[in-house]
């Protein structure tokens, strides 16, 4: 199942978030409801909403993360190696996993969070980089 820029601008234009859009994308292969993915992800838009990391690591966590004693040491290195792997080819691709910084804008701040609206960044810029996350995301899941 592929997803398309289109497909995504739809979503956001929608009012959806980037963390919301990428974990929707893998509910099924995560063994998740798409409701429940929705919830998960709502507070990791832009960054957690301070223009921090990509929230789409939440991915990598749910496929690889850990919960067991016995599985600590060798799910969390792989964890972290996924995680690291993600966050080297999206910076490559992008230059940064920083929201404020790919956007140009800290949506943390009002002021900035209006200019980064009504630029148009979010409905056109922000697809590319979702859809480029998801392509990452394939290779790793």
């Amino acid at each position: 199942m592929k997803i398309n820029e289109l497909e995504i601008k739809n979503l956001f234009e929608q009012g959806y978030n980037c963390g919301q859009v990428v974990l929707t994308y893998y509910a099924d292969k995560l063994n998740l409801d798409e409701e429940m993915a929705l919830k998960i992800t709502a507070g990791l838009g832009g960054g957690m909403f301070s223009g921090d990391s990509c929230g789409a690591v939440i991915a990598i966590g749910l496929k690889y993360g850990y919960y067991e004693e016995s599985d600590l040491k060798s799910s969390k290195d792989l964890c972290t190696a996924k995680t690291l792997q993600f966050r080297h080819e999206f910076s490559e691709m992008f230059g940064s996993c920083m929201c404020k910084e790919l956007l140009g804008y800290d949506i943390s701040i009002p002021k900035e969070r209006e200019k980064a609206f009504a630029s148009g960044k979010l409905l056109e810029f922000c697809p590319c980089l979702v859809k480029e996350a998801i392509n990452i995301l394939d290779e790793i899941l």
